[in-house]
């Protein structure tokens, strides 16, 4: 039996797959606003633990949610091998006067569709009663390899399932994409600029990266009381997560933290290197808490422009290619994902000229990574005085992009590039590090690089730090030799991939060197007690502090934007 399960159907979401890949003009709010399906959190809630316990059953044999396109693609694709009649005047409405069209292709939520066996439907039915969630029969999977609608008595549709999913010509596109070659970093601060305090703090409020307490306090991240690292955390529970890490089950040490990577900017300059530098991200910050990358997944949600121009398609090639490859030297499969398309809004301006407004390519990765036993899971804060800290992880003359760039409105560059070897090499040996108790804090460089790493988890931790820039390792071209001003700049906010700032207490040095062997890693400073981060040049012949604030004045150029 094919069960229709949960919500009920309306015209909401009529046409939502088309809408979300439509250019969008002044009219798109009136013309598509039955697109936008209404949600219902607690009939979610009912819909998956009943889903969970027919599973544990056995009562069903296949599942699929009424996604895009609703049940014509839900029973369309879980009968493609077999064949399928849909009596659709059985489907549960939310209201009356919908057609059977209407019917057949809307993707109101909370819906999904089983493959029942006859046998086990009155279970099934019984169990959804005494959950109050709704199941029904409203057809049948058969062996006539066609798919057939009925709908009061009469057929409305008959399609072979073999034309349904292969009848139609494939579309082929040109996709055409030329990365540009590198340009030189334009360095407008002078050579000689040796206080870079300021730069940090325009980064701290930079929106990409100041704090998100406003939008996470408005939602409950403590149902349950599952949640062992939460959004925001230290000694006064406000600064920035790498992951949330929590207990699905309630009764198991187990966690699961997820986490996400996102830098649209560096796709001005390569999608491919955007694409892997989030997939980069979003694994280090599960790395970052305790997660093990030998068991994690990752989902893709891209947002990009008219793919029916050949460069903008071909840069969404570039960026899906970036992705096989990165995913398959990390041995983190794709489990799922989203495409959002044809971001493009079209206006006329005053002037009476047609404008288009389109999205910049934009890939976010989200992450899932398992811990074995959450009381191994670690946050980002600075937790004792005479802690030793290290950069895992080298950095690269990568200004591109970078933040650095955005606030100083730099040009050129290079944008950062993952090196899937090392990376996988790197998140293993940290993760062993980490399971084995010898790091107490650990934050993953990327926007903002080691001078906002370093920032957050001190003022995350009340506790000071102290840095030596010429301890930090690095990775530059010998030929090519940074200005001094350039290469303090690089070595504090450098956005290079695959890289972490760890605090490790004197005792453990010697095991985590151990375990960290052949990976780039150097003891850079120590945790300090006064309420002060101080990057410090020791290399002049008279060391100064090239960055050097109170803890109480970086937490407020972080929180003060968004501080509503």
């Amino acid at each position: 039996l094919a069960v229709a399960f949960g919500g009920r159907t309306g015209r909401d979401g009529i046409h939502g797959a088309t809408f979300s890949s439509a250019e969008l003009t002044h009219e798109s709010e009136s013309l598509s606003g039955g697109a936008v399906q209404i949600g219902n959190a607690v009939e979610e809630k009912k819909v998956s633990d009943v889903l969970l316990a027919a599973r544990d059953r056995g009562l069903y044999n296949a599942v699929t949610d009424c996604g895009a396109g609703g049940f014509s693609s839900a029973i369309g694709e879980m009968g493609e091998e077999i064949g399928a009649e849909v009596w659709l005047d059985k489907a549960p409405l939310k209201y009356a006067g919908l057609s059977y069209t209407e019917i057949w292709i809307s993707e109101a939520q909370e819906r999904m569709v089983l493959s029942v066996p006859p046998a086990r439907w009155p279970e099934l039915s019984e169990l959804c009663e005494s959950e109050g969630v709704e199941a029904t029969a409203i057809g049948q999977f058969e062996g006539t390899g066609r798919l057939k609608l009925r709908y009061a008595g009469e057929e409305v549709a008959d399609l072979s399932m073999q034309f349904l999913h292969k009848g139609r010509p494939p579309v082929v596109r040109d996709a055409v994409y030329s990365p540009a070659e590198p340009a030189a970093l334009h360095w407008p601060l002078a050579t000689t600029h040796l206080n870079f305090t300021p730069q940090l703090l325009k980064i701290l409020g930079s929106l990409n990266v100041c704090s998100k307490q406003w939008i996470i306090r408005q939602y409950d991240h403590e149902v349950q009381g599952g949640s062992v690292v939460k959004p925001l955390v230290g000694v006064q529970n406000d600064g920035p997560s790498d992951a949330a890490v929590v207990r699905p089950v309630l009764s198991s040490r187990r966690g699961i933290a997820i986490a996400c990577g996102m830098n649209p900017r560096y796709g001005d300059f390569d999608t491919y290197h955007m694409a892997t530098s989030a997939i980069d991200e979003a694994v280090r910050n599960c790395v970052a808490v305790g997660a093990d990358p030998s068991h994690m997944a990752i989902l893709d949600n891209f947002c990009w422009g008219d793919c029916e121009r050949a460069e903008t398609l071909g840069s969404l090639v570039r960026a899906a290619l970036a992705c096989h490859d990165l995913a398959i030297a990390l041995a983190t499969p794709f489990i799922s994902g989203k495409d959002s398309l044809n971001n493009e809004f079209r206006f006329v301006d005053p002037s009476g000229v047609k404008q288009t407004i389109a999205i910049p390519p934009s890939l976010l990765i989200s992450a899932l990574g398992q811990l074995p036993d959450v009381s191994r899971a670690v946050t980002m804060d600075l937790k004792a005085v005479g802690h030793v800290l290290y950069q895992v992880g080298a950095t690269k003359d990568e200004l591109g992009g970078s933040h650095l760039s955005l606030v100083e409105n730099l040009s050129g560059g290079h944008v950062p590039r993952v090196n899937p070897r090392l990376a996988k090499a790197t998140f293993a040996a940290l993760h062993k590090a980490i399971a084995a108790g010898f790091v107490r804090a650990c934050h993953d460089l990327s926007e903002g690089g080691l001078a906002v790493a370093a920032a957050e988890m001190a003022f995350a931790g009340g506790l000071g730090a102290r840095i030596f820039l010429e301890q930090i390792p690095h990775h530059f071209d010998v030929d090519k030799p940074l200005p001094p001003a350039q290469l303090n700049a690089t070595l504090l906010f450098a956005e290079s991939n695959t890289r972490f700032l760890c605090e490790v207490p004197p005792g453990a040095v010697g095991h985590f060197e151990s375990i960290m062997g052949d990976v780039p890693h150097a003891a850079i400073g120590e945790v300090i007690a006064q309420p002060h981060l101080q990057f410090v040049n020791a290399d002049l012949a008279n060391p100064i502090h090239v960055i050097d604030a109170e803890l109480d004045v970086l937490k407020e150029a972080w929180q003060r934007p968004l501080k509503w």
